[in-house]
């Protein structure tokens, strides 16, 4: 189908505003591995797609699912072992915490229920998270979007400034000094709700800030938010939803940041395009939640849910996947911090595993932002094969977010697209 045609199609049928990525988009017909490929045949390499983290068209997850559908997929109101076994084998790869779940079909679905448990957990309504922070598009969480800077904090909602070695809010300070001035930031907060009223009900953070643009953050700091939360009575969401299922090299983003949560929410990736969900907690909070709700999803807890899950276990662990990030993630990030010495534009490369991103910025001195020049890198490594996406707090990040079974060549190809990119861009 011709892409114009189709846009045209599509606008019809979806609605004007729908969004796509890239000045001319393009339209996808297949995938395999770390490559997809356009209506005419072309390849390109996959540098940003999550969902797919075991790769594209992944054989071994695709029987899981077509075996488990043809045989049996209904709600939850029925015994089925392979979900049990699932619950059991996400809760041993986890921290202590968190031992029970509750699927669902999405990250925003798994962060209003992570959201909803404080709450009645605590018995407080304050929740805490970052100014640049994205968790979802409910009624609820979606008031968690950007709060702080464009849109108003309330009463039960309330941000800090995402913490941030690049553009500290303290210019000339230490690392433990910054530190200080961070969590001063979340103290100030969590006494706001204590004096209205309100009180803490919870911290929901993305284990690494993925949306607020992957930063450095001063040391320790994760492990003391999360102990001056607990101490002024809240609980620790940590949002991995993006971290999460290897993309740091770790199972879990919390463990690359150095804490552990109380309460933990999964998605994106768990299912390899299956959507699927969950909330992990510990049984005690679980039951609880349980108890004051009769919370029901029609399409969570399925066999099939389970089926996809368990196969996405079975690969990350079986072609050790989290070795693969590991090793891939330094060659890219290793070229990355070549490709941008010396240029003005491109001021920083950061990130974990195989989740990096670079600063593109109007100047190396100033830091400025320069969301123009972000957005015209994808555009360009997209005529060039690639295909990433601007990103981030300020829009100025190139994001780098392959399927994990990315190889070395690929990364290779990437970094050759990428140096062209940078000269033809940011000169």
């Amino acid at each position: 189908m011709d892409s114009t045609r189709l846009l045209r199609r599509r606008e019809k049928s979806l609605g004007v505003g729908a969004e796509l990525f890239y000045s001319q988009p393009i339209q996808l017909v297949r995938g395999q591995g770390a490559h997809v490929f356009d209506e005419t045949g072309r390849r390109y390499v996959d540098f940003y797609n999550n969902v797919p983290a075991v790769g594209h068209g992944n054989a071994y997850v695709a029987d899981a699912i077509s075996l488990q559908q043809r045989t049996l997929n209904v709600n939850s109101r029925y015994l089925h072992e392979g979900v049990v076994a699932y619950a059991e084998r996400l809760a041993a790869l986890h921290c202590p915490n968190i031992e029970s779940f509750i699927f669902s079909c999405s990250g925003t679905e798994a962060n209003d229920v992570a959201i909803q448990m404080a709450r009645m957990a605590t018995g407080k309504r304050g929740v805490l998270c970052s100014n640049a922070a994205y968790h979802g598009n409910s009624d609820l969480v979606g008031r968690f979007t950007n709060v702080g800077r464009t849109q108003p904090e309330s009463e039960e909602v309330r941000s800090f400034p995402f913490p941030d070695l690049y553009r500290p809010i303290t210019v000339g300070l230490g690392e433990e000094e910054l530190a200080d001035a961070y969590l001063e930031t979340i103290r100030k907060a969590i006494a706001r709700f204590e004096t209205s009223g309100v009180g803490l009900a919870g911290m929901l953070v993305c284990s690494i800030f993925a949306n607020e643009g992957m930063p450095n953050l001063p040391g320790h700091f994760m492990a003391r938010a999360a102990a001056m939360v607990r101490d002024a009575g809240g609980l620790v969401i940590a949002d991995e939803v993006q971290a999460g299922f290897g993309r740091t090299g770790h199972w879990w983003g919390y463990e690359a940041t150095g804490f552990q949560p109380d309460i933990v929410t999964l998605g994106k990736p768990m299912g390899n395009g299956v959507p699927v969900s969950a909330t992990g907690a510990s049984r005690g909070l679980i039951e609880r939640f349980r108890s004051k709700t009769d919370h029901f999803n029609t399409f969570a807890s399925s066999p099939l849910q389970a089926a996809a899950g368990m196969a996405v276990l079975d690969v990350i662990e079986r072609d050790e996947l989290l070795d693969n990030v590991r090793r891939i993630g330094r060659f890219l990030k290793d070229g990355l911090d070549q490709l941008v010495v010396g240029n003005q534009h491109l001021g920083d490369v950061r990130g974990r595993g195989l989740f990096l991103v670079v600063e593109v910025v109007t100047d190396r001195e100033s830091r400025t932002p320069d969301p123009g020049r972000a957005a015209a890198m994808p555009d360009r490594l997209k005529e060039l094969g690639v295909l990433t996406a601007p990103a981030g707090a300020y829009k100025t990040l190139v994001k780098v977010r392959p399927p994990l079974v990315l190889t070395t060549d690929d990364a290779a190809s990437f970094l050759k697209a990428f140096e062209v990119a940078r000269n033809d861009v940011c000169g």
